[in-house]
């Protein structure tokens, strides 16, 4: 038995914003996937995974009667599964703000959800929004509370396009340039992140009233136009919003940046060779880079490797 691959996902922009309301847009990422297998494997990894699937199988037995009506499985065939040593075979990293856990989540409904959404049917904003509560469900027994966003992404593979935490859709993005020399690009931290302990650090700044000021009449609007002009492709006007995002997540958000990349971050601000964003929560994992110039920032940001996202 091996089950169909589920993608990894890159929120291009939208983190913590989107926690308010801003817009945020999500794509998959095909570099890195994963599938539900039940051979004979012994590794570590496999008997980790083994193990965290048999407290998730009981976690949905509970998700399933406490909300009722919300989503039902095939509770017998998982347990029956995990028993035989079905674990999840991913190369994506953990802690890395690429959807690990969205893309298990989306693997465990494929198989086991017994009236499930498919992606072959219309899939209207009503359809798409009762997929993200079920998700947003299901992930919250990896992380808490979870918007279901990364589940949704690696189960559709498509781009998401989020309007606010009640309006999404399907989107379509321009198509690469190949030829071009711009690029998205990810940087590794070589450290991983705690989604959690993140989040609750921006929750604990959001009672301050300048820092949700900040937010409000910045954050948000400079992300909502970066999402605007990515989707409409004007390069121009999207580095310019996105030199003003780099900063104030720079000013406001420096715990979330791992210290020893606070240089190369100001570096870019400065030299315009690139700008750096949060990929995710931050705290450690990947970050995510623009740049109009590759091989620019490719020698501004020597040893390092630069995992090309998309072409401009």
């Amino acid at each position: 038995m091996k089950g169909p691959l589920f993608y990894s996902k890159i929120l291009l922009f939208g983190e913590y914003g989107i926690i308010k309301d801003s817009k945020g847009l999500s794509i998959p990422y095909n570099f890195f996937k994963g599938a539900l297998k039940r051979d004979k494997n012994d590794s570590k990894m496999a008997q980790e995974s083994n193990k965290s699937l048999k407290a998730f199988a009981q976690y949905l037995k509970d998700l399933e009667q406490e909300e009722q009506g919300l989503v039902s499985f095939d509770i017998l065939s998982l347990e029956q599964d995990v028993e035989k040593g079905m674990y999840f075979d991913s190369s994506i990293p953990q802690g890395y703000g690429i959807g690990s856990s969205g893309a298990l989540v989306a693997a465990i409904y494929d198989r086991y959800a017994t009236d499930k959404i498919t992606v072959l049917e219309n899939l209207t904003r009503e359809k798409l929004l009762q997929l993200k509560k079920i998700f947003g469900r299901m992930e919250s027994f990896f992380h808490g509370k979870s918007s279901g966003l990364d589940p949704l992404n690696s189960y559709l593979s498509l781009p998401i396009l989020i309007n606010s935490n009640d309006n999404i859709e399907s989107a379509s993005i321009p198509s690469q340039n190949t030829e071009g020399k711009g690029a998205v690009f990810l940087l590794d931290s070589g450290i991983t992140g705690e989604t959690a302990p993140m989040v609750q650090l921006f929750m604990e700044n959001m009672k301050q009233e300048g820092f949700r000021n900040m937010v409000k009449n910045q954050f948000v609007k400079h992300t909502d136009a970066c999402v605007e002009d990515f989707l409409n492709g004007n390069v121009k006007s999207l580095f310019g919003n996105l030199k003003q995002l780099s900063h104030l997540v720079f000013d406001h958000f420096k715990p979330m940046i791992p210290s020893k990349f606070h240089q190369l971050w100001q570096k870019g601000i400065e030299t315009n060779d690139y700008y750096l964003k949060l990929c995710g929560s931050g705290g450690g994992g990947y970050i995510l880079g623009f740049t109009q110039d590759l091989e620019k920032a490719k020698k501004a940001l020597e040893g390092h490797t630069l995992e090309v996202v998309y072409n401009f």
